[in-house]
């Protein structure tokens, strides 16, 4: 039987080194600010855009085609759009569509209009060209000065900053610790409970994904074991949406949903065991989930109501494990109550987890920052305190002001002195005291206020500040690399409290892996065990060994060591 055609692979696995049209896109409008986009190829007006599908944004418009076919991570202009009939839209009759065209074709006659400037562009986007023949047709977008974005690639990480919250998610620094914790890795079969918005369930299906399952027939005669997510949610529409969005992330293959409340119904799909290795429970209460997590059927007792839920109760039925017969279960629950925690420990112990620990994760974010604290530092500049750095700068500074304000003196007792010796002169005296007048008034009211006192109003000559700056410029060091390095946190963590609570099931042992142990490693057979030597036998056992490994006395080998030595140095 020929196998079934492998699908196209997600661009949450492999996006491919630029965008494509009918793909997932997040768009990076600031540090934390992301929009998840489905990038539509140009098919003509759009909601009343002429350009075709257009994001809007605070930072200007972004028609679709602008972001086709580029590199992921490129910086998109925004551009300015024609929103032709938007908001007018109503329903209008025959009459009006002819006179509305007949008026359209008049205005490109005459030069004006919308049709005057729109240019054709090729149905992929994002480049030059002209689209063949039936191609939509759409306007060409002029770039604006109003902003920029980024496209970046569909990744785990920022879906779950973009993500439509449904409910509470599970955030990065949570997820990457529980998929390192449960061991998942490439070709593990992983089962989730209460899939949410889907932000684990995306993180998940990376970490265990080593190829698209293959078809029944192949994985019967013995394929190689490929990675799945085999995920649960009980609320019906989130359950709709999310089954929406794998098939739109191509992860159908990968990610199978299923719509069930685990507590009573358990995880087996279509009867069938998903033999997982790993388990998340974010559930309110993971303990009445636990019992369907065994490898044999519970006692009625080990259950919360007392009893098996209904068609579990039958003993004549067989028990059919959802966990790998062969491997040790790792599981994990995700409680934002101690009291939850409380229930679910007391409940693993009892149905035979062992190692169970429980952490709580509190990530805090650093800012990293220069810290440019200094006089001759320009103010205008980003991050930088104008003030002075150090009891020396400071004494500095003062000692530069009292030398000009000494400076500006002189010069004022300079001119008093020569219009005083004008004035008396004779005649000419009144002209010398006037051109003493107009000199005052030339310099800027320097003198003036240097004669009242007042040395810090004494602007700086702007040949000594060109000086300065240009030293401050030139000091060797590019203006990121000035000042001393800090580091800031957040002034509140950014996350919901969460437990994560951890566990493992070990494999059953049975008789035949006891006889399989007991042929590699035989019992009675074992040479000089530590616990069954007596502490005298060691010592003299310790005594031979360096015998045999320095023979001779302590004084003749120190000899041997000081004549090798010599004859290296020598």
């Amino acid at each position: 039987m020929a196998s079934q055609p492998e699908p196209a692979v997600s661009p949450f696995l492999d996006p491919g080194p630029r965008t494509k049209a009918h793909s997932l896109a997040i768009l990076q409008l600031s540090r934390d600010n992301l929009l998840p986009v489905y990038l539509q190829p140009p098919t003509g007006e759009h909601d009343g855009y002429a350009e075709g599908a257009v994001v809007n944004t605070r930072y200007g418009s972004f028609p679709h085609y602008t972001m086709l076919n580029v590199p992921w991570g490129s910086q998109i202009r925004a551009s300015k759009v024609d929103t032709g009939s938007r908001g007018r839209k109503r329903k209008r009759d025959g009459a009006d569509d002819t006179s509305r065209e007949a008026t359209a074709a008049a205005s490109e006659k005459d030069g004006e209009g919308p049709g005057a400037v729109a240019t054709p562009t090729q149905e992929t986007g994002g480049g030059g060209g002209g689209g063949g023949g039936g191609a939509p047709v759409v306007k060409q977008a002029v770039a604006d000065s109003s902003g920029f974005i980024h496209v970046l690639p569909p990744t785990p990480e920022l879906w779950t900053t973009s993500l439509p919250h449904r409910t509470q998610v599970v955030y990065t620094p949570d997820y990457s610790y529980i998929l390192h914790r449960i061991r998942a890795r490439p070709g593990s079969t992983l089962i989730e409970a209460g899939a949410g918005s889907g932000s684990f369930s995306h993180a998940a299906v990376r970490a265990v994904y080593n190829g698209y399952p293959a078809a029944a027939a192949a994985a019967a005669a013995g394929g190689q074991r490929k990675g799945k997510v085999f995920s649960f949610e009980y609320h019906e529409d989130r359950y709709h949406k999310m089954k929406q969005e794998i098939s739109d992330h191509g992860l159908d293959g990968l990610i199978q949903l299923t719509h069930r409340d685990v507590y009573n119904g358990g995880f087996l799909v279509d009867g069938k065991s998903p033999e997982a290795d790993a388990i998340f429970l974010d559930l309110p209460a993971p303990w009445e989930a636990l019992p369907h997590l065994s490898r044999r059927r519970p006692p009625p007792s080990l259950w919360p109501s007392g009893a098996p839920p209904p068609g579990l109760d039958d003993p004549a039925r067989a028990w059919v494990s959802p966990l790998h017969p062969r491997k040790t279960v790792h599981l994990c629950t995700f409680s934002p109550c101690i009291e939850q925690v409380t229930r679910t420990v007391s409940a693993m112990r009892r149905l035979g987890w062992v190692d169970i620990d429980m952490v709580e994760i509190a990530n805090r974010r650093l800012h990293a920052s220069r810290d440019r604290v200094g006089l001759n530092l320009v103010n205008f500049d980003r991050g930088v305190n104008n003030s002075a750095k150090d009891v020396e700068e400071a004494v500095t500074r003062l000692a530069e002001i009292e030398a000009r304000f000494r400076e500006h003196a002189a010069k004022a007792r300079s001119r008093a002195a020569g219009a005083g010796a004008g004035a008396g002169a004779g005649a000419g005296g009144a002209d010398a005291a006037g051109a003493g007048d107009v000199d005052m008034d030339s310099d800027d009211e320097t003198a003036a206020a240097a004669a009242a006192g007042d040395g810090n109003t004494a602007p700086r000559p702007a040949a000594e500040e060109e000086e300065e700056t240009a030293a401050a410029k030139t000091d060797g060091l590019p203006p990121w690399m000035e000042g001393r390095l800090i580091t800031r946190g957040e002034p509140e963590i950014k996350t919901h409290t969460s437990y994560l609570v951890f566990a493992a099931l070990p494999m059953e042992w049975t008789e035949e892996d006891e006889a399989r142990a007991a042929a590699k490693y035989p019992v009675g057979q074992e040479q000089k065990v530590i616990g069954t030597i007596d502490k005298a036998i060691r010592k003299q056992e310790r005594r031979e060994q360096l015998q045999k490994q320095q023979p001779g006395s302590k004084k003749a080998r120190r000899k041997e060591r000081d004549e090798k030595l010599g004859e290296v140095l020598g």
